[in-house]
């Protein structure tokens, strides 16, 4: 009796299974992400579409082999609770005492008394952190529990929390990379928000970065002869690096719009789905009702 017909049924359901679980599956999942409402305690929108300058940084991104090295996405191992004294309150003996039952304060209780805010516990699980918040809020303090979000890449400082499918909602292609022959890239813009930094990276990794494995892109830039006068453009590099006398190194608009793009790079928001603390705005900023840059 032959088998062809079961054979074909196998394999026509393994590729029907592949099918789905690969392609269909991941379309309902993000396919339909929508920019929403879903900044935490906020009513801004996330995510922003690129300005025009960075969508053309991200092709010459794509062009240039950037994500042959970096990646652009934040790993996270998971969250955890830092109980955080905001206020002291009134009754001081009432809060060295919790403090010391609860295996603070024993050596230098006063140290809590002042300079606050100031973390009294971290690195607790939620309960734990509820626990200590509640004994010392009874106490007459004020205490707060923050989310934490951990992981090697967050102490790495490559990132506040871990990357989700909403921060590429309007990124075509997406560069996620998969080696990291340099640093993740997906919050550098906050990261590193000086344009010109990334310029003279681009130009000479190693004037910024010492001992960079990262190829100089000079073909983005131009070396020409000093007009009038410098133009406001060109790069100050020092030493070894300095065109030689009478010329000048500016960059062409790819290496502008690349740095655009590599500024637009930033996945700080305090969503729903990668829950942490945001951090408070300077109290001037609280003062005059503007938002801190």
């Amino acid at each position: 009796m032959s088998c062809g017909p079961l054979v074909f049924l196998a394999a026509f359901f393994a590729f029907a299974a592949s099918w789905f679980g690969l392609v269909l599956a991941p379309q309902f999942q993000v396919g339909r992400l929508q920019q929403e409402t879903n900044v935490v305690n906020t009513t801004e929108l996330y995510p922003s579409a690129r300005p025009g300058l960075a969508r053309q940084g991200l092709e010459v991104y794509r062009a240039a082999g950037c994500a042959a090295c970096h990646t652009e996405q934040v790993g996270q191992t998971g969250t955890v609770c830092d109980v955080v004294l905001t206020d002291a309150g009134t009754n001081h003996a009432a809060l060295i005492e919790t403090l010391i039952r609860s295996g603070l304060g024993r050596s230098n209780p006063g140290q809590y008394l002042s300079e606050l805010p100031k973390p009294v516990r971290q690195g607790l699980n939620k309960e734990e952190a509820d626990f200590l918040a509640t004994a010392l809020k009874s106490a007459g303090a004020k205490a707060d529990v923050r989310i934490v979000p951990v992981g090697p890449d967050i102490a790495r400082g490559w990132g506040k929390r871990r990357t989700v499918a909403e921060d590429y909602l309007y990124d075509d292609p997406v560069m996620l990379g998969s080696l990291r022959v340099g640093p993740d890239l997906a919050n550098v813009g906050v990261r590193l928000p000086d344009p010109n930094w990334h310029l003279r990276h681009l130009y000479a990794p190693r004037l910024e970065v010492k001992d960079s494995p990262m190829p100089p892109y000079r073909y983005l830039f131009t070396m020409r002869r000093i007009g009038w006068q410098p133009s406001p453009d060109a790069l100050q590099l020092p030493g070894e690096f300095a065109p030689p006398p009478g010329f000048e190194i500016v960059p062409k608009p790819e290496a502008r719009a690349l740095v655009a793009y590599l500024s637009s790079l930033r996945t700080d928001a305090v969503l729903f789905e990668a829950p942490m603390t945001a951090p408070s705005a300077p109290a001037a900023a609280t003062a005059t009702n503007t938002p801190a840059k």
